[in-house]
């Protein structure tokens, strides 16, 4: 059964950096996501702190939290049927390596640290992540 939802997306500091933000957000585009918000920032290490704060207890927590506060990034809000499924989808696997074909990731992740972009895991985080960036 599909459903309407909205997840939250990051294009990461390495994709910015490299001017890949309308090519990312084309392919969202293409798969049928509509971008409802978005807003390029940089956020400071202990927002990234806030940000991550599920992943605290593993051992790349440190490094997650310095590599999303050491550039601008661009959050958004994207909205399609199952859209955090679809998401998850696009992006491919965490490790770029390990990424299917024709996903963001794969096309344009350097590295496990380093793959481009964040996708919200569930519809409770996508909530939380949403209102992390979007709180009116």
């Amino acid at each position: 059964m599909s459903k309407l939802e909205q997840t939250l997306s990051i294009i990461k500091p390495d994709a910015v950096e490299r001017n890949l933000e309308n090519e990312i957000k084309d392919m969202f585009k293409k798969n049928g996501f509509s971008i409802l918000k978005e807003k390029k920032i940089q956020i400071e290490k202990s927002e990234a702190e806030k940000f991550y704060k599920i992943h605290e207890t593993k051992p790349f927590y440190k490094d997650l939290c310095d590599y999303l506060s050491s550039g601008p990034i661009v959050a958004m809000v994207l909205e399609k049927d199952n859209a955090i499924i679809g998401n998850r989808k696009l992006m491919g696997a965490t490790n770029p390596k390990d990424a299917d074909d024709g996903t963001i990731r794969k096309k344009y992740g350097i590295s496990i640290d380093k793959n481009s972009v964040h996708g919200s895991d569930s519809i409770e985080n996508a909530k939380i992540e949403i209102d992390f960036f979007f709180k009116d």
